[in-house]
């Protein structure tokens, strides 16, 4: 008896054992998962972005923003101008970048003249303006799309917003607000 309860208590061992033991490294965060800007809807300023001079953040009852407190906005002035907002952030190798903002619009503008203006330029693609925005996009948040693909290798991606002005012909204000930046 002593010999087949030895035999038993053994095997239960050795089951629990193997049963509990990891199969390999503990498991980490997929590189391809997530968020990936520190500061995408403005809540600390422009940290993490550059910013031309006459680009704000600022949110109140008036005009809200899409969702917290700030956004950046390119104060319409009727005056001939462009101001640029700007971040750069890395895609991992086999990782795609999806970007995804929101635009609102204000403008007394008639002729189409001010334009933001929304780029994508991701290492080893030529860069491209994916969105021309105007006086049509409206006075409600709208969103947009945009995506890198993937690659074999690791990658930056510059997201830009150009704002262009034209004297004379009414002021147009572009609000930027909720600029994600999420890897799958």
């Amino acid at each position: 008896m002593r010999g087949f309860v030895t035999t038993v208590s053994a095997a239960a061992l050795l089951f629990l054992a193997t049963g509990s033991a990891p199969a390999g490294p503990p498991p980490t965060d997929a590189p391809c998962a997530g968020q990936i800007h520190a500061n995408p809807g403005f809540e600390r300023g422009t940290t993490g972005w550059t910013a031309g001079p006459r680009i704000v953040v600022l949110g109140d009852a008036a005009r809200p923003a899409h969702a917290g407190r700030a956004y950046a906005t390119f104060a319409g002035l009727d005056v001939t101008r462009s101001d640029l907002l700007r971040t750069t952030v890395t895609v991992p190798a086999d990782c795609d970048l999806t970007v995804r903002f929101w635009v609102r619009t204000t403008t007394t503008e008639t002729s189409r003249s001010d334009y933001l203006n929304v780029g994508l330029a991701v290492t080893g693609i030529p860069p491209k303006t994916r969105f021309s925005l105007a006086f049509d996009g409206g006075a409600q948040w709208r969103e947009y799309t945009m995506s890198s693909g993937t690659a074999t290798v690791e990658r930056t991606a510059t997201v830009s917003f150009l704002a262009s002005e034209t004297a004379g012909n009414g002021v147009t204000t572009f609000d930027v607000d909720d600029v994600t930046f999420t890897l799958s």
